[in-house]
């Protein structure tokens, strides 16, 4: 960002013509009111270093030549920072900018870069849960991120294919179509009970017949087509797609699972204890050891991710990104050392770890288990919410935070439920236009200068931003940031809009200047929403 660099520039210049090296500051904006749109930490960085007082570097710093022209001006403030006033100029010059650009305002352009995202993941042995859902955002609106930042995005869904959990599955769905037929045969222990295992062992009797004995390739390949059909058929309703499926079961199939056995036994990095197979973590910083294959013979997770992770690298992915649960924070660090030691690269990797999720209707608490068959799946969110709403709730808390997704909130229709109030702001600026150009014919040039009221460059100001809030998601890849950056644009627009007149026939100028300020908003609404996949309704 330009004006970042500016104030950059000013601060390295000052350091090199008073022969001091350092680099570690920063620059932020700053929302304090009367001290500067942007506050650097550079003046308490440095009060070790000089053994001066902090709000003494910072004066010194204010009294530097000012490298900028007339961008901005400098202050110094308690304890030590450097504030930089920005002019209204600047600001209304990134406004005429906002129109000019248009959907491509703060849009990188092409890195010739790729990325690879992970998420959802969700072996096919139930429909979708709301749990499932908040990665299903999450991962496809990180993707949404990449893919304005200027990355070439890869949206992959890892299943396991090969494991117990689909033995299991398909045993319960063998019980689910014997006890059709008439037979007595019970559910296994452990076992999954939903009844949409009734609808498919409904479906195998139609197909072939009553007179099936169990076998594991037909009920457990019949069960995960189905499955999987279904859970494809939900993200697609909440507008998510991917662009490649990737099955564990191929990795035993082409040998990469042994071949990570081999090498770590060949470096002396596993060891048998027990009739089970060890990672010896312990050897390379960690305080345990652990298992990879099980006494039974069956691999845990770390195993066949190791082999599934070595192939995303090998396929020459500038970034990696893997979207988890929480249930995955003690495995994916090993996961990460397994593919070390297989002399991998794995500093492109980025892991996301989101938390739980629960529902909250009337003010309780919705249990959930798949299993058991007691749990609100995506579907019937769906049922009840819009695509929209339920994109939006899904990121309505940062990812490491426990997410309690409030039912009632989210069939609220008015501005207390903020999907409601972002799109009612981008609904009431489009009227707003269309009524304008009914009532004002106005040519010639737009004299911004006009816009002098303090909620006219507020907004302005935030507008502004958006370039740089996108910079920063994409260091964070966390949604939420972009959700809470549009509820302050709609906060400041309504002000506005409440508190001055944007229609005036006896002052055209003004007018005109203040619809460009709305088009500028909706501008930003619209492209903000959209990285979200969320809609910017014209109407409401």
């Amino acid at each position: 960002m330009k004006l970042k660099k500016l104030m950059n520039d000013f601060l390295q210049d000052y350091l090199k013509q008073n022969e001091i090296e350092f680099s570690e500051w920063s620059v932020n904006v700053n929302n304090q009111e009367g001290f500067g749109d942007y506050s650097s930490n550079i003046a308490l960085k440095l009060a070790k270093i000089l053994k001066k007082a902090p709000i003494d570097i910072a004066k010194n710093i204010t009294n530097h030549p000012n490298v900028s022209g007339n961008i901005f001006t400098l202050s110094a403030s308690q304890p030590g920072f450097v504030n930089f006033h920005i002019s209204n100029d600047y600001y209304l010059k990134i406004l005429n900018q906002i129109i000019n650009e248009s959907e491509n305002f703060g849009k990188k352009k092409k890195l010739n870069k790729s990325a690879n995202v992970e998420f959802v993941s969700s072996n096919p042995t139930g429909p979708l849960t709301v749990g499932h859902g908040r990665q299903a955002i999450l991962g496809d609106m990180v993707s949404n991120i990449l893919t304005w930042n200027g990355y070439d995005v890869t949206r992959e869904y890892y299943y396991n294919d090969a494991g117990k959990q689909m033995r299991v599955l398909a045993e319960s769905c063998y019980a689910k179509y014997a006890q059709q037929i008439g037979k007595d045969v019970k559910i296994p222990d452990n076992g999954y009970v939903g009844t949409y295992l009734d609808e498919i062992a409904e479906k195998i009797v139609k197909k072939h017949g009553k007179d099936l004995e169990y076998d594991d390739s037909i009920f457990r390949d019949f069960t995960e087509k189905e499955i999987f059909s279904n859970i494809e058929n939900t993200l697609d309703s909440i507008g998510i797609k991917f662009d490649v499926f990737t099955k564990e079961g191929t990795f035993y199939k082409n040998g990469s699972i042994k071949n990570v056995l081999k090498i770590l036994k060949e470096k002396g990095l596993s060891y048998e204890k027990d009739g089970a197979v060890w990672f010896k973590t312990s050897s390379l910083g960690k305080k345990e050891d652990k298992v990879l294959v099980k006494s039974s013979g069956e691999p845990t997770y770390r195993l066949p991710d190791i082999a599934y992770h070595a192939d995303k690298v090998d396929r020459g992915f500038d970034l990696i990104v893997d979207i988890f649960g929480a249930d995955h924070i003690d495995t994916y660090p090993d996961v990460v050392l397994g593919l070390q030691c297989l002399d991998k690269k794995t500093d492109h990797i980025k892991v996301v770890i989101h938390q739980f999720v629960t529902i909250k209707k009337s003010g309780e608490i919705v249990k959930m288990s798949t299993r058991k068959a007691n749990f609100i799946t995506l579907d019937e969110l769906k049922d009840e919410l819009s695509s929209d709403i339920i994109r939006y709730f899904f990121i309505m808390r940062g990812a490491n935070s426990h997410l309690d997704f409030d039912l009632d909130l989210a069939k609220d229709e008015s501005e207390k439920n903020p999907v409601y109030y972002l799109q009612y702001a981008n609904a009431r600026i489009s009227n707003l236009l269309k009524r304008y150009d009914k009532e004002i014919s106005a040519d010639g040039e737009i004299d911004y200068a006009l816009l002098k009221e303090k909620d006219e460059i507020a907004l302005v100001k935030l507008l502004s931003e958006f370039p740089h809030k996108m910079e920063d998601v994409l260091h964070s890849l966390e949604p939420r940031k972009i959700a809470t950056y549009l509820e302050e644009v709609a906060a400041a627009y309504h002000k506005f809009y409440g508190n001055h007149k944007v229609i005036n026939l006896q002052n055209p100028d003004l007018s005109s200047a203040r619809k460009k300020l709305c088009e500028a908003t909706k501008i930003i609404l619209t492209n903000g929403l959209s990285i979200l996949g969320i809609s910017a309704p014209e109407r409401m």
